[in-house]
């Protein structure tokens, strides 16, 4: 989220889109207001993303309700871009959905940043699985599987070694999640 970016101190992994979509989140939800930490699991659920009970009993929920299956082949990387093959299962006709959205993403596994100004003026922050590229690749529909060949283009300075190649399927308006795979990109 870039919010925060005029408060003395810019974040270097901020991102308009992310705030946009952590937006339409708090829309879905009827938040008055979204804030940081929050975590959502699945599109189905949202709290304080420092609340261990409430992360474990969401997860625990997510992981009971049936998936759609997405697998990664063909990963690789070249100059300035990571290639992959996508496809799923098809999409199962009693997860209730007509269609899905296809999203893929990488993410570092790992990053530290120094803060110069700001309330964390000092402190070195150190992140997990900090999302870099978000882009939707196509749609899927009830009954259908879905392939696609994806190029991701890498950021200047990118090691590959770092990286996380993420795909999920997920209902219209920022709603539920009908399945998602990881894969690492450089091990």
């Amino acid at each position: 989220m870039d919010y925060w970016d005029e408060l003395g101190w810019k974040d270097p992994y901020s991102s308009r889109l992310f705030t946009d979509r952590q937006a339409a989140y708090g829309q879905r939800f009827g938040l008055r207001t979204v804030y940081t930490p929050q975590m959502v699991v699945d599109g189905a659920s949202e709290f304080v993303g420092n609340d261990s009970r409430l992360a474990e009993k969401a997860f625990s929920k997510a992981v009971s309700k049936a998936k759609i299956g997405i697998r990664f082949s063909s990963v690789s990387t070249e100059p300035g871009f990571v290639r992959a093959h996508l496809e799923t299962d098809s999409l199962p006709a009693e997860l209730g959905l007509r269609e899905g959205e296809v999203y893929v993403a990488l993410a570092l596994d790992h990053a530290e940043t120094q803060v110069s100004r700001g309330e964390n003026s000092g402190r070195k922050l150190t992140y997990t699985s900090v999302l870099r590229t978000l882009q939707r690749v196509g749609t899927i529909r009830s009954g259908e599987s879905f392939s696609k060949d994806i190029d991701l283009k890498l950021e200047r300075g990118s090691n590959p070694q770092n990286l996380r190649l993420i795909a999920f399927v997920q209902e219209p308006g920022y709603s539920r999640v009908a399945g998602a795979a990881m894969q690492s990109i450089g091990k």
